[in-house]
């Protein structure tokens, strides 16, 4: 019998710390602080861990699930190339718009940090 710690039993199979539980979505969406941009909406809140925990919401609306799974994968990937750059200790849910489909990977990436920037989400630079 395997018991897991609490930081362990919420990652994923590749090491990603993740919100799984619609419980974990809905208190963002209700408690959060939200920032809204053409390609997403990105909701944060403090999580009292020392890990940044993300959820990705991506809807039917946007197409078939190639498209879906396509654009699930950009934004991890800019979420896994930020993670240096965004402070720890939060829950954030990334949902997809529908101009996130067809949007270049730089335009995602600069709404994502643009919002990140808005909730005061991105460490001070090294001085």
């Amino acid at each position: 019998m395997f018991l897991f710690t609490a930081p362990e039993a919420e990652r994923d199979v590749k090491g990603r710390y993740s919100l799984k539980k619609n419980s974990d979505f809905r208190r963002l969406y209700a408690k959060g602080k939200s920032t809204a941009s053409p390609y997403l909406v990105v909701y944060c809140r403090k999580n009292r861990l020392e890990h940044n925990r993300t959820g990705y919401t991506v809807s039917t609306k946007l197409g078939h699930a190639v498209v879906r799974n396509r654009v699930r994968r950009r934004l991890r990937e800019i979420v896994r190339l930020n993670t240096g750059s965004v402070k720890p200790g939060y829950d954030l849910v990334l949902v997809a718009r529908s101009r996130a489909v067809g949007a270049e990977y730089k335009k995602l990436e600069q709404a994502y940090l643009t919002a990140c920037r808005k909730l005061g989400l991105l460490r001070e630079a090294a001085e």
